[in-house]
């Protein structure tokens, strides 16, 4: 619900969070996506999803590492239940980038392909 109401008011604070399947689906019809796991380096080497970008969130840098991505890309981020990602989602929001989507639950309810 929360994501048909962010884009219905189009409000650019608001975090748009799919579930699994329409993550997966709208990242694979966007010609422009960018997958990243805001989660630990540990936990990336543990398990991710195919062709993710580690950009660690409690990384000291991770602001400065969101900089100096395209805005004119669309922005797929997960973590491992979907909090992380979300607070990621919000501090791209406020950098400025338009096309930004949490994987509601993260990598816990996945249903799509992951490496070991």
């Amino acid at each position: 619900m929360n994501s048909i109401l962010s884009s219905f008011f189009n409000n650019r604070n608001n975090v748009q969070n799919f579930n699994s399947e329409t993550f997966e689906q709208n990242m694979k019809n966007d010609k422009d996506a960018i997958l990243i796991d805001v989660r630990t380096r540990h936990e990336f080497l543990d398990v991710k999803i195919p062709d993710a970008i580690l950009i660690d969130l409690m990384d000291p840098h991770f602001i400065h590492e969101i900089k100096k991505l395209d805005k004119s890309k669309s922005y797929y981020i997960y973590c491992r239940s979907g909090n992380r990602s979300y607070h990621a989602c919000k501090q791209m929001l406020k950098l400025g980038f338009k096309n930004v989507y949490n994987l509601a639950g993260g990598i816990i309810d996945w249903q799509g392909e992951i490496e070991r």
